[in-house]
């Protein structure tokens, strides 16, 4: 029999605040970290709003030293990490580091660090590169130094399936404790990519909404008025325990996961295949992975990244999974509020499905003004709503054609 494996610390870093508190109570008010870029001057671009986190401070978590060698999104998994495990009150020496691993999700990796680089390389040329370059902007050096920091000598790796990535990073997780190989897992996502190359890139696929003098009311999945997704940056990290091992050491637990599925459109590198087909898949596969009927399910929290095709899209596939009962089922998008933290993104909805399960609140999606016909489910509009939730879903769909869904449940012994 596979493991049961639970969710006992969380750890957040986001536009929205710092900490899960922090960060659920900003969700239940409807509270948009979209802002003005600060980062650096926009003032050319055609977008010029994003979803900064504005208050970090690396050294607060990590040394002064070691963080100038990280790349931001680094700075990000580290300082999440630390908090997760705090949360779930694993300290050194209580756990064997032999049975902890880390999998995260990172779709870009070191962007910032590649275009600092690249301006020493054409202002002063090749001998002024660091030595540091590389190992700073690899994408799995978000996990390396994780287990570097921490000691953990598990199982390693990072997941790049661009905005899947942290999904199918939580699903891997999953399965490596199903599969008995480790007790403790560090999981989730991470991303900074708010950089003039980054922006300037999906500007250029004019992917991204021009509402620069509304940045609060950019993001607007599902309404009919929405006019591209808003890019954000963070990190939030899961730490999945064998549930034995949880509840032999009295953990905390906020919730199960019980059922993940993946699939891939085998479409279009960036459109999402306009029949829903891959997105309703993976959908199928993580219910019958949890052995759930779709009417089970309490909460979707969708993909919903305010993007005109791909919130029709995924509606058309929440419909083809769950039939009539689509129009029963609550669905929000947390991107509203925080714009899309890309690789991140998964990372981040998995802790607000955690916690919907954990405090009995499903999040609302904000700036939900005008209905859309081909958006016609209940997307939670405007205000949280309090109910019990005993099953959550978290979608995750990415360029590439990358889909996967993960399945949280109540914890019952």
């Amino acid at each position: 029999m596979p493991s049961r494996v639970v969710v006992t610390g969380l750890g957040i870093i986001s536009p929205i605040g710092t900490g899960k508190d922090a960060f659920w109570e900003a969700l239940l008010r409807g509270e948009s970290g979209v802002r003005r870029i600060t980062r650096f001057d926009p003032s050319e671009f055609r977008t010029q709003i994003a979803a900064e986190v504005i208050d970090f401070n690396p050294e607060t978590y990590i040394d002064k030293k070691e963080a100038r060698r990280m790349d931001r999104y680094t700075q990000f998994a580290v300082a999440a990490t630390g908090l997760a495990l705090k949360d779930a009150e694993i300290a050194p020496g209580t756990v064997d580091p032999d049975r902890v691993g880390v999998v995260l999700g990172c779709g870009i990796g070191g962007i910032e660090t590649f275009e600092e680089q690249t301006r020493v390389l054409v202002t002063r040329g090749p001998s002024r590169i660091s030595p540091f370059f590389v190992p700073m902007m690899i994408a799995n050096m978000g996990a390396g130094y994780v287990a570097i920091v921490n000691g953990f000598y598990g199982p390693n790796s990072t997941i790049v399936t661009a905005c899947a990535s942290s999904n199918q990073a939580v699903g891997e997780a999953f399965r490596i404790i199903q599969r008995g190989e480790a007790d403790v897992m560090v999981t989730g996502g991470t991303e900074a990519g708010i950089t003039p190359v980054g922006i300037a890139g999906f500007c250029a696929m004019k992917a991204m909404s021009t509402r620069n003098d509304e940045p609060a009311r950019a993001s607007r999945p599902f309404d009919a008025g929405r006019d591209g997704f808003v890019v954000g940056e963070g990190a939030a990290i899961l730490i999945l325990e064998n549930m034995e091992r949880a509840v032999a050491r009295g953990a905390h637990i906020y919730a199960e996961i019980t059922g993940y599925g993946q699939s891939c459109d085998a479409y279009h590198i960036t459109a999402p295949d306009p029949e829903g087909s891959g997105a309703a898949k993976a959908m199928e596969r993580a219910l019958a992975d949890a052995g759930l009927t779709p009417g089970e399910v309490s909460y979707i929290n969708a993909h919903g990244t305010s993007t005109p095709f791909n919130d029709k899209v995924e509606t058309l596939a929440i419909k083809k999974v769950f039939g009539e009962f689509a129009y029963r089922v609550p669905v929000s998008s947390t991107k509203s509020m925080t714009g899309h933290l890309l690789g991140a993104a998964g990372g981040i909805e998995a802790a607000a499905c955690v916690l919907s399960i954990a405090r009995g609140v499903i999040p609302p999606t904000i700036n939900y003004e005008r209905p859309d016909p081909e958006c016609d489910l209940d997307y939670v509009p405007g205000e949280a709503r309090q109910t019990e939730v005993d099953v959550a879903i978290s979608n995750g769909f990415g360029f590439g054609g990358h889909n996967a869904t993960l399945v949280f449940k109540r914890y019952r012994e």
